[in-house]
């Protein structure tokens, strides 16, 4: 057996004596990002019974969440799982209990247990995933929740199966599976998405619903197959149906902004259009904002969406289906037939759109929408491009936002560095050379990743009276910009770079997320 000693021990641990140190503090698996390619390898009746949990690596050594870090016994069995050493952490009881029922549940699937492959494939074990492909697919669902990942992809290749997961923004390599396994495992997801499975040679796309077995958390998969060299290469997108977490608080919004926000949604009128490039969370603010509404008061609410991609209470959601007897313009023409007193599109993409959006805020409709641009004053500059005339437009919007996201620091492990002179110039800050900048380290809390989560990096552009006389007036996107400079309204890069030196995030997200030019 081999037991590595506590991180926090001077003292080298030993099977007959582990190292404990009782002044320190008890671990917090709330906060602890579990890992599952290590959490799902312990059976977990195992698990359940001795109170144990692998939830990271970390310097070699698989981390393990205890109540007793002087039971030999459950720390042997653990060890048995894995090649490295472990490393027992005591855990408090109550959040262990809580970290083991989300991965676990009851301990009574009936499912395999995943041994995440990243190098050779064990014949044995490939053997073992070919026998129940459904309960496969299961798992790495399951798997895909637990690690908290946005997407699973699924990737043929000459002599194996690539399974990856994107989490907070990042693809990273999660299992690999023997080639022998690719039908098997596109045909299941195929059937559950009300796909055709003989069809191999066309891009298909479909969604279901899904339900752990182990903690009976729900997720809304939308599924989409691709014809490559080697196969159908299949991704699915994680939606999660539970979403009392879309919060504008945890957006990511400092206090100003969130009052502007706030300040704007109250208003009985006008458009609220939010922009940035695909995957910067638009429409994740969108949702949060009409999750505040409902919760303050009565509205009739009613959005146009493709597609629906979180379900809010309350609300009532169109989902647009080109194929079917719903489209985006039937939808749109018939909206303000309902009586609405918001109006949620999922996106301004053509004049036909502009044109609805414009015509419900000008009749006492509150409008959000998002668009694709790279600046808050570019929204003006794209409605014109739409051929929404300047007066209209200066007459309905009411709040322009640009979002981005970055990936946010884990607290416990960052690492505080000084900003260098090529940094602070990329960032437009060359008079803060030296500032204070923090960099991802990676420790037990973050599954040795460095980050946890995601946050949002904004640029509010309010339109007062004076903006919206300009914007009549036919003023183009920098003298719109220099207006909202001179009234002290902060740029994107004002917003990212204070979150940088708060410890959010790091310069390399930021430099990512955001361009000075």
């Amino acid at each position: 057996m081999s037991i590595a000693p506590d991180s926090g021990s001077t003292e080298k641990a030993s099977p007959e004596k582990p190292a404990a140190d009782t002044k320190r503090a008890l671990l917090d698996m709330d906060q602890v990002r579990v890992d599952p390619a290590f959490a799902l390898r312990l059976p977990p009746a195992l698990a359940l019974r001795r109170m144990v949990l692998p939830f990271a690596v970390l310097d070699g050594q698989v981390y393990v969440a205890c109540v007793d870090e002087n039971d030999l016994g459950a720390l042997q069995a653990v060890q048995r799982v894995f090649d490295q050493p472990v490393c027992p952490q005591r855990a408090e009881p109550e959040s262990l209990k809580r970290a083991l029922g989300r991965i676990f549940g009851d301990g009574k699937s009936t499912a395999p247990v995943i041994v995440p492959t990243r190098g050779r494939i064990d014949p044995r074990q490939a053997e073992a995933d070919s026998k129940d492909s459904t309960a496969l697919c299961d798992e790495l669902l399951h798997a895909a929740i637990v690690r908290q990942a946005s997407d699973v992809h699924i990737d043929p290749y000459e002599e194996s199966l690539q399974v990856r997961f994107r989490v907070d923004g990042q693809l990273e390599r999660y299992r690999k599976l023997p080639i022998a396994l690719h039908t098997s495992l596109v045909s299941r997801f195929k059937v559950l998405s009300g796909m055709d499975i003989a069809e191999k040679r066309a891009p298909q796309d479909g969604r279901f619903s899904h339900k752990s077995a182990q903690n009976g958390q729900s997720v809304d998969v939308r599924v989409a197959t691709l014809p490559t060299k080697y196969g159908e290469r299949m991704t699915l997108r994680l939606l999660a149906m539970q979403t009392e977490s879309l919060t504008l608080e945890r957006l990511g919004m400092f206090e100003r902004d969130l009052r502007h926000f706030e300040d704007a949604i109250a208003k009985p009128h006008g458009m609220i259009l939010l922009t940035g490039p695909t995957g910067s969370g638009k429409t994740t603010t969108l949702y949060a904002a009409l999750r505040r509404l409902t919760a303050q008061e009565e509205w009739n609410i009613v959005t146009i969406e493709d597609p629906i991609e979180y379900g809010i209470p309350g609300v009532a959601q169109v989902e647009v289906d080109s194929a079917d007897k719903v489209s985006f313009g039937k939808a749109l023409r018939s909206v303000l037939r309902h009586d609405p007193d918001i109006v949620m599109i999922g996106e301004i993409r053509d004049r036909e759109t502009a044109d609805v959006a414009i015509k419900a805020s000008l009749t006492g409709h509150l409008v959000l929408s998002t668009l694709h641009t790279n600046s808050a004053a570019s929204v003006i500059t794209r409605l014109s491009d739409m051929g929404v005339d300047r007066y209209l437009t200066a007459a309905t919007v009411r709040l322009a936002v640009a979002q981005r996201l970055v990936r946010r620091l884990c607290s416990h492990c960052r690492k505080p560095r000084e900003l260098t002179m090529a940094e602070a110039v990329a960032l437009d800050r060359a008079d803060q050379a030296g500032a204070t900048v923090y960099e991802a380290a990676g420790c037990m809390y973050c599954a040795n990743r460095g980050y946890a989560g995601r946050l949002g990096v904004f640029e509010l552009l309010p339109v007062d009276e004076d903006l919206a006389r300009k914007i009549a007036d036919g003023a183009e996107e920098a003298e719109i910009a220099q207006h909202a400079r001179a009234k002290g309204v902060p740029r994107l890069t004002d917003d990212t770079f204070e979150k940088l030196t708060k410890g959010l995030t790091t310069v390399k997200e930021a430099l990512s997320a955001v361009t000075v030019w």
